[in-house]
């Protein structure tokens, strides 16, 4: 039972480490490990007290899916090529960083292996493509379909096909040059009209990009069908796309993440087919958060907001997730007050609809009731919804159609249809 510590990871001045179960034990003692230590996730070779990196470069590895360890061969996924196209990737032991892609550019992808490294299942998606799925041999070539998933007549999606519409993307810069990757989705374009957005966005920490080449379902094209404008941006603090990118949120909750939306927002009020008037944001979970913060924290520039299941105070959020960006509520209390949305509930001025689940087990429900608590006692108007037996994934039969009723009806009512001044 006795141990000995092999190395120590330790982060940065202002900045945390994030888990990863992307490593394999190799039988000869040595250590296949994904580390961030020089900024990026990368792949290393632990031997006989000695490191090698085994990629290298501006971009992420995402996940170790496979070792071939007879061949020294090692099979992951990362953002090499383009940071919206998730792919996979080989690189041998011998030959670090000389890498090879194995999956078909204009998709985003991901992969499992068998425990022998001799195949994969992958499945890969794009703007226009629900997930297929298929087999595939160790140079990437597909030997069968499991799941096609081509849209022809009986597909689901099928009946939709004809309206739908081309998801462009593009970048803008933050207040500190940071490049932000966006992506927008319009109806098509009459001259001269202007049209509302659905600002969607998430902008939290530890979870995986929302802005990627990838199948983004039904619902955003949806909303394009009603004459909305779908459109999303990544922010500083979310992940893949470094530690210097993630560790701009540090002790700073609820700042940089809501002047990156901002600046989304700042950018389409220059296009000439958006009214700057009918900008609706939406969120849920972090994304609920940061509806709200960005209400009380840039009024005026939203036509409204929707809040699904915000935090609106930290200390009643997980210790594990939290105390990773913000610290010890005991020795780093400024850091929770800083970010908690209550203490500012009072400062909102434009239309707001908080939804809840109302057993809810991840962002609890107390979050909600605490700031419309707040609300209400500083008389300042919003909507609200709650459901009864409903966690943090508010959804199924009926259930589904009310939210989004309840959504659209209040964004249809407060922005798309509210009458010009």
């Amino acid at each position: 039972g006795k141990s000995t510590i092999l190395f120590t990871e330790r982060s940065g001045d202002r900045s945390w480490l994030n888990l990863s179960d992307a490593y394999r034990p190799m039988k000869d003692g040595s250590l296949i490990w994904r580390s961030e230590r020089d900024g990026y996730g990368h792949l290393y070779h632990f031997a006989n007290g000695q490191w090698t990196q085994l990629t290298k470069g501006p971009w992420v590895v995402t996940n170790l899916v496979g070792v071939d360890e007879a061949k020294g061969r090692l099979y992951f996924t990362g953002l090499k090529d383009d940071v919206l196209e998730q792919h996979l990737y080989a690189v041998d032991i011998a030959q670090p960083n000389v890498i090879t892609r194995l999956t078909e550019r204009g998709y985003t992808n991901s992969a499992t292996m068998d425990s022998s490294a001799s195949r994969f299942i992958v499945s890969r998606s794009s703007p226009s493509q629900p997930t297929q799925v298929y087999l595939a041999d160790t140079t990437g070539k597909r030997l069968s379909w499991i799941n096609e998933n081509a849209i022809v007549a009986g597909h689901p999606y099928a009946p939709y096909l004809a309206s739908h519409r081309e998801t462009k993307f593009g970048t803008i810069k933050a207040d500190d040059g940071t490049t932000l990757y966006w992506e927008m989705i319009t109806p098509k374009l009459e001259p001269g009209k202007r049209y509302p957005v659905f600002f969607q966005h998430y902008g939290g920490p530890g979870t995986g990009q929302q802005v990627t080449r990838g199948w983004q379902g039904a619902l955003p094209q949806y909303l394009v069908d009603q004459g909305w404008i779908f459109f999303q941006i990544d922010n500083r603090g979310s992940y893949n796309r470094g530690k210097a990118f993630e560790d701009a949120i540090y002790h700073a909750m609820g700042t940089v993440e809501v002047a990156d939306q901002l600046a989304g927002a700042n950018y389409l009020k220059t296009l000439p087919f958006v009214d700057p008037t009918r900008i609706a944001t939406y969120g849920w979970s972090y994304g609920g958060y940061m509806s709200i913060k960005m209400l009380e924290k840039t009024p005026g520039v939203y036509a409204a907001a929707v809040s699904g299941a915000p935090v609106t105070d930290w200390q009643l959020y997980d210790t594990h997730y939290t105390e990773r960006y913000l610290g010890d509520p005991r020795t780093d209390p400024q850091s929770y007050a800083g970010s908690q949305a209550i203490s500012d509930a009072a400062k909102i001025r434009d239309p707001l609809m908080l939804i809840h689940g109302m057993a809810d087990d991840n962002v609890f429900l107390d979050n909600a009731t605490a700031f419309a608590a707040e609300m209400q006692k500083t008389d300042t108007p919003f909507e609200m919804m709650l459901y009864p037996g409903q966690t943090h994934r508010v959804g199924g039969p009926g259930v589904s159609e009310h939210l989004w009723h309840t959504i659209l009806n209040f964004l249809d009512r407060t922005v798309k249809d509210k009458p010009k001044k």
